[in-house]
């Protein structure tokens, strides 16, 4: 799946008038200010009906359900950032994977309820969250082998070594919003080197994967 597809896939397909869809969109932008910090077992539909004062039957028209409201309002956020991390294709590499991971940790910063969400899978074992956390995945990953290879289609081997750094880079985040005693400069500025060292070792063991200078010690 390419970075078109991807984005595609993460933004929700919306279906009815212009009004309809702009009446959608504004019930999920009031949804993300409320479950920006809020869990989604905090906030019941009568609370949720009350502070975006609107009729609860207004939530049920568009989404169904609770559940359904939620997976909205993350798949719609998710989409944002997926968006913006598949930008800015005129940076030089070493900017833009600068700026892909600083929209990640402003993304995990403002958005700590979903975001904890996103990476632990949902309420249980949520099959539709485990999608969009994979699909956010894979999107940076394909980012990151864009800025480092040139291309998205990898080795297996480089995919794997990608992967890792970015379940790394989920478990770090989860801790730092719990626990932000690093600047985001400072946290960006780790996660970067940490890279760096992921793009030397799958050049280590495969060399047709040669690292990018920035990435590499010496040249």
């Amino acid at each position: 799946m390419n970075m078109s597809q991807q984005r595609d896939a993460a933004r929700p397909r919306v279906r009815g008038t212009e009004r309809s869809v702009a009446r959608r969109a504004e019930l999920i932008a009031i949804g993300r200010r409320l479950f920006a910090d809020t869990s989604y077992d905090a906030l019941s539909m009568d609370d949720i009906a009350r502070q975006a004062h609107v009729a609860k039957g207004l939530i049920y028209y568009y989404f169904q359900s609770k559940r359904g409201y939620y997976l909205a309002i993350i798949e719609d956020s998710v989409a944002d950032l997926v968006t913006f991390a598949a930008s800015g294709l005129e940076l030089p590499a070493v900017d833009r994977v600068h700026r892909t991971i600083d929209s990640y940790l402003r993304y995990a910063e403002h958005n700590q309820a979903a975001y904890r969400t996103i990476v632990s899978g949902g309420v249980g074992f949520d099959t539709e969250v485990h999608a969009i956390r994979d699909g956010v995945r894979e999107a940076i990953v394909a980012t990151i082998a864009e800025g480092a290879y040139g291309h998205a289609a990898i080795a297996p081997l480089a995919r794997m070594g990608l992967l890792s750094w970015v379940c790394s880079v989920e478990g770090a985040t989860l801790d730092w919003i719990d626990r932000p005693e690093l600047s985001r400069d400072t946290m960006r500025e780790l996660l970067v080197k940490t890279l760096g060292g992921a793009l030397r070792a799958i050049e280590e063991m495969d060399p047709s994967c040669r690292a990018p200078a920035p990435a590499r010690r010496y040249d």
